[in-house]
């Protein structure tokens, strides 16, 4: 068992223990989510606590779709309870770089990629590929990719 497993593990039995049905149900769920994954394919495996991370960062991404479509549809309480959920997965999650801390490693990539012959849109898979190993799990790639196109447009 990994140590991102076992902490997940020994707070959903302190969440338990505590009666708090949030985050019990939050991390039941993801501990589901890691087991589907570990069992997934020919043969049963463990998960590093980077493919864990992976997993937690996927079940995130589901609550805020879900929060967004929740609160577009007007189900507000439903749309409190998944950002909630998501704030608790959170907590697991590596903090994210902040936007100027992602704009100097984007602009960097760009100056890269630029030495190296591409320009202008075009260019955008060659700086995806430089970024993307820097940013791995520190920024959601949407918004890499936002910065990256505004960047090789201006």
């Amino acid at each position: 068992m990994t140590t991102l497993k076992s902490k997940l593990q020994e707070d959903l039995n302190a969440a338990i223990k505590e009666r708090d049905e949030l985050r019990s149900s939050t991390l039941r769920l993801t501990l589901a989510a890691i087991t589907k994954e570990e069992v997934a394919g020919k043969e049963k495996r463990a998960l590093s606590d980077e493919e864990i991370t992976k997993v937690i960062t996927r079940e995130a991404k589901k609550r805020r779709e879900a929060a967004e479509a929740f609160a577009q549809g007007g189900r507000a309480e439903s749309a409190e309870r998944e950002k909630a959920e998501g704030e608790i997965l959170a907590d697991y999650l590596p903090k994210q770089l902040s936007d100027d801390e992602l704009q100097q490693i984007v602009a960097q990539a760009v100056e890269e990629a630029k030495a190296a012959g591409a320009e202008g849109p075009r260019a955008m898979g060659q700086v995806m590929k430089i970024v993307n190993p820097k940013v791995a799990g520190l920024a959601e790639g949407g918004r890499v990719a936002a910065l990256v196109k505004k960047q090789l447009a201006g």
